[in-house]
């Protein structure tokens, strides 16, 4: 049997971190409408190369994520969650100072490697709610991280489009700010989730790195199934903040204000989702079906998405969107109960750096779809602007097969610490 984890979940401390999540995402979704927008500039105004670059930049982000995430992951369950929060934070907000100072792309490109190392914010909040939450109540809980990101995304593209339209550096001295004022609060109030008794006993370094973290998937059966399936799921996702910006002002004309608004909008349908409509479908439907309802959900939203003619059409795929958060919490919740309670930062880890491989493929593979799709010597018939979305699409229906068989309540879980 897995360990159960704590008795019974600890409001304050869940409500500490999800404050602080709002907090992260907020200035994380400050700069979304704006760095594309600053790398177009670089490029003078060049949309395709712009493309290119942004998937170069993006690439190398997904790559310190994919090295780094097991190293941090163990560290958080050496150490605690707390340290490993903090780290993340103070980094991400000297890399957004480093961003709005950059004078070339160069700099630009050195912010986000930095940004790339530390950024564990996500992972180590999941482990922090698996630390203080019981099984069955973790999909609820991992629900109501969602709805932070949503909240988040609701705030903090709108401020972004609105700062952005008065200078492009202008957001990221906002996001800077507000980053390092939320490391501030961590540091004076948000509270250890993992006691020293529940820690690992030593700090395995052959597990440092993602070659060697993939041993918890061999050890875990039932765990690969499951990985593979958020492999795909995580490699779709990443088609929008690819190619979203650049690919609404091509096709539709938005403004970054616009741009801005739409990612509001997208944060309020899905804050809704997050925090209304999953612990009534996972009470309803058991987890299994909510995971599955929401890969199907994502498939119609990435189809739609990529086969809008119109940016009213465009907008009618954003609900289908916001139900596939269904699927984020009930995947959560399905991998958290297959690993022991000293190896939920490692199980985190092993998500965040598999996520971070996806982040060197999705980047490139939807910014070369994007730019091959408006390539300027494509005849009109030939030319495709949605084939990044159409690709995230097709991606989705493979997770939801390999879904069907991993997604299973009566998978062998965990062997039991010794």
């Amino acid at each position: 049997m897995t360990d159960a984890g704590p008795r019974g979940a600890r409001p304050a401390a869940v409500a500490f971190i999800l404050l602080a999540i709002l907090f992260d995402v907020i200035a994380f979704g400050i700069v979304i409408p704006v760095l594309p927008k600053l790398i177009e500039a670089f490029r003078h105004g060049d949309t395709a190369a712009a493309a290119t670059t942004y998937s170069v930049f993006a690439t190398a982000w997904g790559l310190m994520q994919f090295v780094f995430s097991p190293f941090l992951g163990l560290l958080s369950d050496r150490f605690g969650r707390r340290p490993v929060l903090l780290i993340s934070l103070t980094g991400l907000g000297l890399d957004y100072i480093l961003m709005a100072w950059s004078p070339s792309l160069a700099w630009l490109f050195v912010g986000r490697v930095i940004s790339g190392i530390t950024a564990a914010t996500y992972s180590t909040a999941a482990a922090y709610i698996a630390d203080v939450t019981p099984p069955e109540k973790r999909a609820a809980s991992f629900g109501y991280v969602g709805a932070a990101w949503g909240a988040g995304f609701i705030i903090g593209p709108a401020i972004g489009g609105l700062l952005g339209g008065i200078d492009l550096r202008l957001p990221f001295w906002v996001a800077a700010g507000l980053t390092l004022a939320n490391a501030a609060y961590g540091w004076f109030v948000v509270p250890e989730s993992l006691p020293v008794e529940r820690r690992a006993t030593t700090f395995r370094w052959a597990r440092a790195n993602p070659v060697g973290a993939l041993a918890l998937v061999r050890d875990n059966h039932g765990l690969a199934g499951l990985v593979s399936m958020q492999v795909l799921y995580a490699l779709a996702h990443y088609s929008l903040p690819s190619v979203f910006v650049l690919y609404a002002s091509y096709r539709y004309g938005w403004s970054l204000q616009q741009v801005g608004l739409t990612l509001a909008l997208v944060g309020v349908c899905t804050a809704v989702v997050q925090a209304g409509m999953i612990a009534p479908a996972v009470r309803w439907f058991g987890e299994r079906k909510a995971l599955l309802l929401g890969l199907l959900a994502a498939t119609i939203a990435y189809a739609g998405y990529g086969l809008a003619p119109t940016g009213p059409w465009f907008l009618a795929a954003i609900p289908f969107g916001a139900v596939s958060g269904l699927y984020g919490a009930a995947a959560q919740a399905f991998m958290t109960e297959r690993v022991r309670h000293d190896e939920q930062g490692q199980l985190q880890g092993v998500n965040s750096s598999l996520m971070g491989l996806t982040g060197l493929i999705g980047p490139l593979l939807f910014g070369l779809s994007f730019a091959a799709g408006i390539r300027p010597d494509a005849a009109g018939s030939a030319r495709l602007p949605g084939a990044a979305f159409l690709v995230a699409a097709l991606l989705t229906t493979f997770s939801f097969a390999i879904a069907l068989r991993a997604a299973h309540p009566k998978a062998p879980a965990a062997a039991p610490l010794d």
